[in-house]
């Protein structure tokens, strides 16, 4: 997948009926379906269903089974609530008549209310820092494997300048933080729901690798598979997914084989847009 008009299709489903909907997958290098694509699609399905004044303020997503990228996914939407503010709704994705996903989704009216935010962190701005790949190109001739993993599993879509060096912590421990500007690296002309939909691909990558920091060195040494288990995230302002975002991530813990994780995002003027949690499995595979 190289440009934004093939995951605009990638996101708009094939309808079949009122409430049941049908995707197709990005060929990911990893074999197994993106959490972000189920993520983003799920919400497709369920904005299908809601009146258009209304907007996702929260959705909260687990996985249950790893998805097959040679099925199509088969999306059907519950009806829970239409209230008067309020808009609630269940998807839940299958493949081969099981559920590998399922996710609740809540739409609200635009109001007026209280209004306040954290502060977006002191970080280096996108204009002065290297890409991802530009960070890691001394590491195709280090371990060729490593920088080939890396480059393969990198969106081609979006364009990604860690604050971090992220060369420096592929290998070693470091603290449990990470900061991310992305964006798409076309311009987009895409209504706010769509926004949302991009977010919520985009909002996968990076955010469980960060629970891994601290202990590099040792998954390194003895591999270790990584999954996510679960998936939140809530819309607080309208933003641009082609202009600059920052990610900013932390994990405040990491135990019995999972890895909590959770970030903020804000645009370039430091509004904050999104939050996001996730836990994900971090399972060591260690050899006799």
């Amino acid at each position: 997948m190289n440009s934004i008009n093939e995951l605009l299709d990638l996101l708009t489903l094939k309808k079949i009926t009122k409430t049941k909907f049908e995707g197709e997958n990005y060929q990911t290098p990893w074999k197994r379906v993106f959490g972000g694509q189920v993520l983003a699609q799920s919400l497709h399905a369920a904005y299908q269903t809601v009146p258009e004044e209304r907007l996702a303020h929260s959705m909260h997503g687990y996985f249950i089974l790893a998805g097959d990228i040679n099925l199509p996914v088969r999306y059907e939407v519950d009806i829970l609530r239409d209230g008067g503010s309020f808009t609630t709704r269940r998807v839940v994705a299958y493949q081969a008549n099981r559920a590998i996903f399922n996710m609740a989704a809540s739409f609200q009216l635009i109001q007026k209310g209280v209004d306040h935010q954290i502060n977006m962190p002191s970080v280096l701005t996108p204009d002065i820092l290297l890409t991802d790949l530009q960070q890691i190109e001394n590491y195709k001739d280090i371990s060729p494997k490593m920088y080939a993993m890396v480059k393969a599993s990198h969106p081609k879509i979006f364009e990604m300048k860690p604050v971090e060096n992220i060369s420096k912590k592929i290998n070693k421990n470091s603290l449990p933080y990470s900061n991310v500007w992305f964006k798409t690296k076309e311009s987009i002309d895409v209504d706010l729901p769509m926004q949302h939909q991009l977010l919520a691909y985009a909002s996968d990558y990076g955010l469980l690798l960060t629970a891994t920091l601290p202990h590099r060195k040792r998954l390194i040494e003895n591999n270790f598979f990584s999954a996510s288990l679960d998936h939140s995230l809530w819309f607080h302002r309208s933003f641009k997914v082609d202009d600059w975002l920052l990610y900013a991530m932390d994990s405040p813990s990491a135990s019995n084989s999972r890895g909590f994780s959770r970030g903020s995002i804000f645009d370039k003027d430091g509004v904050l847009v999104a939050s996001v949690a996730q836990e994900g499995l971090i399972r060591e595979i260690i050899t006799p």
